[in-house]
Parts: structure tokens; C-alpha cells; sequence
């Protein structure tokens, strides 16, 4: 049984959801403001081992094109650097549209602005973490 680190990385905060201890449902986690690279990884690290967490998924932002741009270059040097911090291999995932998704939902939901401000992010997370949960199952 596996549980499941995924973060949305942006450019002020990241967002934070965990799955269970099976690594079947996920469920957002935390807002983390964002400090840097370096900081930012720290934080990880603290949650990874507070939570159990043996493996990482970091949304990646693609373009619609599917093509990567300047953002996932960022991605992917906070991922490297989320290795180097606390040694799990750290994989990637598709994010295209969870941010729309979540707030979507949200909206839905009747969650105030201020409100949907603070927690679009750790469920745009969530909805990529559950993708990609569901893609493992399947296989």
C-alpha cells in the first residue's frame, strides 16, 4: 500500500493533497505559501514525513497543446530539487484544467470568493492526484 504525495505548483502557493494509505482516494491536504525552491521543498519534506508519504506526483502544466512551456520548466526544477531534499523519485502528471475544474467546483459548491481563493489550489491537487491514482489502478 502506497499513500500518495500530489502538489500543484504555482507561482504564490502550492497545493497539497495526500491519498489514503492505499493510495485510492484523494482528498486535498494543505495550501503551502510559496518561499522558494528551497523552503518550498523543506515544507515538503516535513509533510512526506509526517504523512508516511512514499511517493510524489507533481502536476505538470502543459499547454493545451500538450507542449511544455516556461511553467513546467519550473515544475521540473522544483522536482529535481524535491529529490535532492528528501531522496523519492518524483513523477509527473498532466494538470491541464484541474485549477478550472476545482474552481468550477467550488463555484458549485456556493463557496464564497475569499473562501475559494484559500482552497482552489489543494483541490486542483486533489483532481490531479485522483487521475493519476485511477491511471495506476487501471494498469
Amino acid at each position: 500500500m502506497t499513500r500518495i504525495l500530489g502538489i500543484d505548483h504555482g507561482g504564490k502557493r502550492l497545493g497539497v493533497a495526500i491519498t489514503d494509505p492505499d493510495g485510492i482516494l484523494a482528498t486535498p491536504h494543505a495550501v503551502v505559501a510559496s518561499l522558494g525552491d528551497q523552503r518550498d521543498a523543506a515544507e515538503i519534506a516535513r509533510i512526506v514525513a509526517e504523512e508516511g508519504v512514499e511517493r510524489i506526483v507533481l502536476g505538470l502544466p502543459l499547454m493545451l497543446s500538450g507542449e511544455e512551456g516556461e511553467q513546467a520548466a519550473r515544475v521540473r526544477r522544483f522536482g529535481a530539487r524535491l529529490s535532492e531534499v528528501h531522496g523519492l523519485a518524483v513523477e509527473y502528471w498532466d494538470e491541464r484544467l484541474t485549477t478550472v475544474y476545482a474552481t468550477r467546483m467550488l463555484r458549485l459548491s456556493g463557496a464564497k470568493r475569499d473562501r475559494r481563493k484559500l482552497l482552489v489550489d489543494s483541490l486542483a491537487a486533489a483532481a490531479m492526484l485522483q487521475g493519476y491514482a485511477d491511471s495506476r489502478r487501471r494498469q
